[in-house]
């Protein structure tokens, strides 16, 4: 049974929070601080991918975790997103892409493979390419090997470690055009694009606000620390990854935003405008912060 605050506030939680840990590279500043802060041995962490981690926030496995832009989106009314903190771009991103064999403009009726755990990185491929570019191309899923998908296609979507590799070298040795999802937005509309924001269960929420709000500063705090000692961040990363530390410092400092402000909302409101009418949520959907 739940038990009061001794002021007779809000009850206070029977477990650690249950949170969520996306695995890719593009997440490691925002959980890497954690340790050092100590804040790691107040959460029950579940690692695993984008896709997974949002099915099991809606589903209420999670109380606060990653969730992906378009999967936010359908589940507005149930979640409350945690103020100053994202994964997302002002321009290239470097791990969402689309490698071509043929020019964009010649993808119309074309086999296109997505490699891609990320249904806010799948529906932005779909929308620019048909769009921005005017092609209506012949999607299918498949695992995210480049050079499995080139056998079965003329173009690739990749997000995450999969596309870093595949725009840093693969792509390169084998000859193939990138195309950067994140630049590709920016160039269309002039904002930022969010992939994924941080949210917790609205009833969570509700119910244990002070825990929702110490989770959303050990975030915070994680991040600027990370952010801050970005070089040695990125040389521990290039130990047990395939990426020279220069790059991924460039990457982390760089590529990736990892925060929630006015033109971030601003370019959310702007996805959700162009693709609601048929991702199952309203194009004028709002979003809904913690505290406000």
């Amino acid at each position: 049974m739940d038990t009061t605050t001794a002021d007779g506030g809000h009850p206070a939680p029977p477990t650690r929070p249950r949170v969520g840990h996306i695995q890719f590279l593009n997440c490691l500043p925002i959980y890497w601080g954690l340790a050092r802060t100590g804040s790691l041995l107040d959460l029950d962490l579940t690692r695993d991918t984008p896709e997974k981690l949002s099915d099991r926030l809606v589903t209420g496995d999670l109380d606060i975790g990653p969730i992906t832009c378009v999967e936010y989106l359908r589940h507005a009314d149930e979640l409350l997103v945690l103020p100053d903190i994202a994964v997302g771009s002002d321009g290239p991103v470097m791990s969402c892409v689309i490698v071509s064999q043929v020019p964009l403009s010649r993808l119309d009726g074309r086999r296109v493979a997505l490699g891609s755990t990320s249904r806010t990185s799948v529906r932005l491929a779909q929308l620019l390419l048909e769009e921005r570019e005017g092609v209506r191309p012949d999607y299918f899923s498949c695992p995210p090997d480049l050079g499995e998908m080139m056998r079965e296609a003329d173009a690739a979507v990749l997000i995450g470690d999969a596309a870093l590799r595949a725009n840093l070298y693969e792509a390169p040795r084998l000859g193939l055009e990138v195309h950067d999802l994140g630049a590709m937005w920016k160039d269309w509309t002039g904002l930022p694009f969010v992939f994924a924001v941080w949210a917790a269960r609205r009833e969570f929420a509700e119910r244990y606000p002070e825990v929702v709000r110490e989770v959303q500063r050990a975030f915070v705090e994680s991040r600027d620390l990370s952010l801050a000692e970005a070089p040695k961040v990125a040389e521990h990363a290039a130990r047990w990854e395939p990426f020279e530390h220069g790059v991924l410092e460039r990457y982390f400092t760089e590529a990736l935003d990892f925060s929630l402000g006015g033109s971030q909302l601003s370019g959310i409101a702007e996805f959700a405008r162009r693709v609601g009418h048929d991702s199952g949520f309203p194009p004028d959907v709002k979003v809904q912060l913690l505290g406000s």
